[in-house]
């Protein structure tokens, strides 16, 4: 991997949900993109983080030094005693094969990279960076949601040493089945970081 560093904000609720709702339109196999209203009533008034990767513009735009995002990351916290219609069924499906109790868990919700700047380190860094500060403030566990269809995330999850720990099938199509994925964080998956990232807070 190039040793390059990755510059990451982190956003507050508003802003980066108005961030997160732009950036998605860039994401043509994502059939149904979320809002900036829906991130902001799936955030409010818990635990979250929204983390922005930015890179310079392409080559051809000269003289603009500016920085756009490229990849994005959205989590929050998620508890055995949810009472969001939308949580309650990923929760008692998670239950079978992760354990709340006592425990910290942070549900990795919403990400992905631009087509243009994939395989450059933005989606693992920004993975880092939400098991840095999950750790930081006490989580235990970070498990995630996708479908079958989707190979590319399965392999970069994958390469991030997530482990398959539940799959419920769809009858009709089996693309279309969701595969659950999870991982353990410590001291020791801090070290096993692999990139080097500046983050700033986004004004």
């Amino acid at each position: 991997m190039p040793d390059t560093r990755h510059i990451i904000r982190q956003y507050k609720l508003e802003p980066g949900a108005l961030e997160v709702q732009y950036i998605e339109d860039y994401f043509q196999e994502f059939r149904k993109r979320k809002t900036a209203d829906e991130i902001i009533r799936r955030l409010s008034g818990r635990e979250h983080l929204i983390l922005l990767s930015m890179a310079p513009v392409p080559d051809d735009e000269e003289d603009d030094d500016r920085l756009i995002p490229v990849a994005f990351k959205v989590g929050h916290d998620l508890s055995l005693h949810e009472t969001d219609p939308l949580l309650m069924p990923l929760v008692s499906e998670l239950n079978e094969w992760i354990d709340f109790r006592n425990r910290k868990i942070f549900y990795s919700w919403i990400g992905g990279t631009r087509g243009p700047w994939r395989g450059q380190g933005h989606y693992r860094a920004l993975t880092e960076q939400q098991e840095e500060w999950a750790h930081q403030h006490g989580y235990q566990e970070v498990t995630v949601k996708t479908k079958n269809k989707f190979f590319a995330m399965r392999a970069a999850l994958a390469q991030l040493r997530f482990n398959v720990v539940g799959f419920k099938r769809n009858p009709s199509d089996i693309e279309e089945s969701k595969v659950y994925l999870s991982k353990k964080i410590g001291p020791d998956t801090l070290q096993k970081h692999q990139t080097r990232r500046s983050v700033v807070e986004a004004i």
